[in-house]
């Protein structure tokens, strides 16, 4: 087996996780990252721990069935801690694990661009649907 250099493990590694080959896990994980749901709820936790009612609340839309599963797979991924408080009810709060709080800034940018340029893309939709709608 031939000796190899520091830059060609670091090479190899890097190929190893290349997005754009289809078996390459950092595309199973920026599916992950780019759900709606996902970027909303990590939106939310940028703001501090927050319990799952207070997360249903601020996020419109989204079913228990959801919010649980998309919950559920950012700890999996280690993006999120969940807290379980004894109590009647029982308390359970989310909180951003370190990793997580690396993807603030990345989310709330992309965020801040849709709000931002929602009426360019809607003038650009209608300007779409007009000129390729049949006459």
């Amino acid at each position: 087996m031939p000796t190899r250099t520091a830059a060609q493990r670091r090479d190899e590694a890097a190929r190893e996780y290349d997005a754009f080959l289809a078996t390459c896990p950092a595309r199973q994980l920026l599916d992950r990252i780019s759900d709606k749901w996902v970027t909303l709820i990590l939106a939310a936790l940028a703001d501090g721990p927050q319990r799952y009612s207070d997360l249903s609340r601020r996020i419109a839309g989204v079913s228990q069935k959801m919010l649980t599963q998309t919950l559920r797979s950012l700890e999996r991924d280690g993006l999120l801690t969940r807290s379980v408080t004894p109590s009647v009810p029982v308390r359970v709060d989310y909180e951003l694990t370190p990793l997580g709080r690396t993807l603030v800034p990345l989310i709330a940018a992309i965020k801040t661009w849709a709000e931002t340029h929602m009426p360019q893309v809607n003038a650009a939709r209608t300007t779409y649907d007009h000129v390729s709608t049949p006459a």
